[in-house]
């Protein structure tokens, strides 16, 4: 009789091809809360652009650690990832009406709750065929569900509800997801090979920085090249370089060490804090630094009410500097759960970043753009001539 028991990962595994090519849909899911938090710029587009944020981001992670430990190559872990790729898919594009219905066709926040619910359920199902013969990993699974049942109940509340309201029933949703996973404890959970862990959230850092250099050319996409558009695009490409250099000179290659020393009895424990908590506030940063870039630049174009001339105004400003600082800090924390120390040089650019932000609505966009490419740039330049030394052969990779 033909086994039906899922192959699991070695632990030397790499990132499958099929791995890839699911996290498409979060290249889609990523480019369509920056559109929907670029539309309407201002408090609310932010809180809920971080809040979709966060429901893509407990799917992604939670694929990433099902993909650690069943092998992709499987015919039933090959299909689970298409049909949850599926699901997410109709997510992404469900994101613009995630919170207002259009009015036509499908209803947009009940969509958005369906395929939470299946992609949810696809992984919760997995997971309990996986540990089947693993008593810890059903004990971890029965301890994590009742999170998952409450996030999913909420967000189907949500969908059914308008205002502020609804905005506190997503904030629930994802609370219950996030709490859940730090009061169930790690005992159960597997962690298989540590170079795929690392090198999935190393993708998805990538990911959304690309996010970041699509932002910069569809913002001034239909324009006239000028020197002030390329200018503008090649300042904001190079504080989109600075972000990568940050992670993947040194601090990846340390990192992805630092978890394959660690004990495996407190293995999925650090890697749950350092990698699944912490990458989520980095990407954030990272795409609040692509909204504020996207509206730099937009000041250059030919069509824009606002030039590079005059300040910027709060939100992109409070997107781009926000961003930016609170990726490097995710990062020094990030660091620091490692074990890995701390780059001084990181927190004075965080203080520089603060002064240029109280100083932001008296300088020109243009003077802003110059000074935080500046910032980032002199944290390369120093991190690349002080920390020589602990730079791994593959690190810039």
């Amino acid at each position: 009789m033909k086994s039906t028991r899922v192959p699991l990962n070695a632990e030397d595994a790499g990132v499958a091809p099929l791995e890839l090519y699911f996290d498409l849909v979060f290249v889609f899911a990523i480019t369509q809360i920056t559109v929907v938090m670029a539309h309407d710029l201002g408090a609310e587009s932010l809180a809920r652009g971080t809040l979709l944020l966060g429901l893509i981001w407990s799917g992604w992670a939670g694929y990433a650690w099902l993909g650690n430990m069943a092998a992709a190559h499987a015919s039933a872990m090959r299909n689970l990832l298409l049909t949850a790729m599926a699901a997410i898919f109709v997510l992404a594009l469900s994101i613009p009406e995630a919170f207002h219905d259009a009015g036509d066709g499908l209803n947009g926040p009940l969509v958005v709750a369906c395929c939470y619910l299946i992609f949810r359920t696809l992984h919760l199902g997995m997971y309990w065929r996986l540990s089947a013969t693993d008593r810890l990993m059903r004990a971890q699974l029965t301890r994590f569900a009742p999170a998952v049942l409450t996030g999913t109940v909420l967000m189907f509340c949500a969908a059914t509800t308008r205002g502020p309201g609804q905005t506190w029933l997503w904030v629930g949703a994802l609370a219950a997801d996030f709490v859940g996973i730090a009061a169930g404890g790690a005992q159960g959970w597997r962690l298989r090979s540590t170079s795929h862990f690392a090198e999935r959230h190393g993708q998805i850092i990538i990911i959304a920085l690309g996010e970041s250099i699509l932002a910069i050319g569809i913002a001034v996409r239909g324009d006239a090249l000028t020197w002030s558009i390329a200018g503008a695009c090649l300042l904001g490409l190079l504080v989109a370089t600075s972000l990568w250099w940050i992670y993947f000179d040194v601090t990846a290659g340390q990192a992805e060490h630092r978890l394959r020393s660690e004990p495996a009895e407190t293995r999925a424990r650090l890697a749950g804090n350092a990698y699944s908590m912490l990458h989520l506030p980095m990407v954030l940063g990272i795409v609040l630094t692509a909204l504020g870039l996207k509206k730099v630049v937009q000041y250059a174009g030919t069509g824009e009410s606002h030039t590079l001339s005059e300040p910027l105004e709060a939100f992109p400003l409070l997107a781009l500097l926000g961003g930016i600082i609170l990726y490097l800090l995710t990062h020094t924390a990030f660091r620091a759960v490692m074990s890995l120390g701390i780059y001084r040089g990181r927190l004075l650019a965080v203080g520089a970043l603060a002064l240029l932000w109280i100083i932001g609505p008296h300088i020109s966009g243009y003077t802003m753009l110059i000074l935080v490419a500046a910032t980032m740039t002199t944290i390369v330049v120093e991190e690349s001539v002080t920390h020589t030394s602990e730079r791994a052969p593959s690190a810039v990779s």
